[in-house]
């Protein structure tokens, strides 16, 4: 086993520092850049009563926020949540009071100084009646079957058939 600092290989008992809030296990010699954490004892023996069963708490799988996401905030949110609120003759005001928040909230998203976060991204869907995310499905089919796009790779192979 090696030290978590200095990377020299630990000779007989290591030790559980905290640096900065950071766990290491690290040698004798590098124990004193931070404090000692009590380790748990291990016991030898089972302190169960006889007729008592051991239960497993399971443990949860971490979330990831990737996994939650839909697909990505268009580009033009800021126009499309003015243009639809404007349809509907609305002011910052009405839309503010409709969603239930604050009306210089609005007036930042439809600017563009703020991205709207998720829970106010879906009450505006849902006021406006609007997509504000693109998922991946939108994006193949905007060409059509028939039309083709240019790539990187046509461009290199335009570039270099014209040297």
């Amino acid at each position: 086993m090696q030290c978590e600092l200095c990377g020299a290989p630990i000779q007989g008992q290591s030790k559980i520092i905290q640096i900065e809030g950071a766990e290491l296990r690290v040698c004798a010699r590098c124990a004193k850049y931070g404090t000692e954490v009590q380790q748990p004892r291990q016991s030898g023996g089972s302190q169960k009563k006889p007729g008592m069963v051991a239960t497993q708490i399971p443990r949860r799988k971490p979330r990831d926020v990737f996994d939650l996401m839909e697909g990505e905030l268009v580009e033009d949110y800021p126009n499309r949540i003015r243009a639809a609120r404007e349809e509907r003759g609305w002011s910052t005001r009405d839309l503010a009071q409709a969603i239930k928040e604050r009306e210089i909230l609005i007036k930042k998203i439809e600017k563009g100084d703020l991205i709207p976060e998720d829970d106010v991204r879906q009450k505006l869907e849902k006021a406006l009646n609007i997509r504000l995310i693109d998922s991946g499905e939108d994006s193949i089919s905007i060409g059509g079957p028939d039309r083709v796009t240019t790539t990187v790779g046509d461009v290199i192979a335009f570039k270099r058939s014209r040297k």
